[in-house]
């Protein structure tokens, strides 16, 4: 996303704001990947976050002419996807979350079903990589809104913590305190039981793929994360990589190894349907 005050991002809500409609387009593409992405790390779900991105990127279309360049434009677009998605009715991803202790106690069950893969036609690198990015997600799900979305901004988007406390409109002390005590809460699970943040944890993504396609949280004809095979196969060195970094820096590694994000829809094309010149 680019930052407004210099070059055509700019010129292009300066445009917008003064009906210009090509440049409008050019504004919600501009920012809809990063809306979208922040929107699947909050709610865990592609398909709650292209609802809830819609909304995010209506706002933005709406209150454009509110933006002051006072700070960049990127933070001004999370402040307002920020609000929105903390102001959002709590999905049915987020009514379902198990609380820490009970992630714990799920993770500690290790699956009795056989570990080869139930889908030949399927690659199992990928459904493997479906199953990690599903649960880690769902970890996040375990932090009320207010400590996950300073985690997502903090820990695995690494905003600075001026930028950060700004979008969630707190001072700088407050969020530093918030994020310690996220990031304190999803190490703690993660050095527990996840084999990805430790080699010596019995847990594995591979042992988990049976049972997830079992309870229907995974589809191996309809993967909602698993977007990149050649991602997926190659993660086991940037495991290795992530294995190396200190204990405290490895959550949120595992995060940004996480595929990128994209929406089915076109939200750029939905949002400007809404406002017909």
């Amino acid at each position: 996303m680019k930052r407004a005050g210099t070059g055509e991002t700019a010129e292009d809500v300066t445009a917008a704001v003064g009906g210009d409609r090509a440049a409008l387009e050019r504004v919600v593409r501009a920012v809809q990947p990063e809306v979208f992405r922040l929107a699947v790390r909050f709610f865990g779900d592609p398909r709650d976050a292209e609802d809830a991105a819609q909304e995010a990127l209506i706002q933005v279309v709406t209150r454009l002419d509110r933006f002051r360049a006072e700070s960049a434009f990127s933070t001004w677009v999370y402040r307002v996807a920020t609000n929105k998605f903390l102001s959002i009715a709590r999905t049915r991803g987020e009514r379902q979350a198990l609380s820490f202790t009970d992630f714990d106690t799920e993770l500690s069950r290790l699956p009795q079903s056989p570990l080869a893969t139930p889908h030949p036609d399927v690659e199992e690198q990928l459904l493997i990589e479906e199953v990690k990015v599903g649960c880690t997600l769902a970890m996040l799900l375990c932090l009320d809104r207010e400590h996950r979305m300073t985690y997502i901004l903090g820990e695995i988007m690494e905003l600075d913590h001026a930028t950060a406390a700004e979008i969630l409109g707190i001072t700088p002390a407050a969020y530093r305190k918030r994020l310690q005590r996220a990031r304190e809460r999803i190490t703690h699970l993660m050095r527990a039981r996840c084999g990805l943040f430790d080699r010596a944890n019995a847990c594995r993504c591979r042992k988990r793929v049976n049972t997830a396609v079992g309870r229907g949280c995974v589809d191996p004809h309809d993967l909602v994360f698993a977007t990149s095979a050649q991602q997926a196969r190659e993660f086991p060195e940037v495991l290795t990589e992530i294995r190396r970094l200190e204990h405290a820096e490895r959550a949120g590694a595992i995060y940004r190894s996480h595929p990128e994000a994209r929406s089915h829809v076109d939200l750029a094309g939905f949002v400007d349907g809404l406002f017909p010149a």
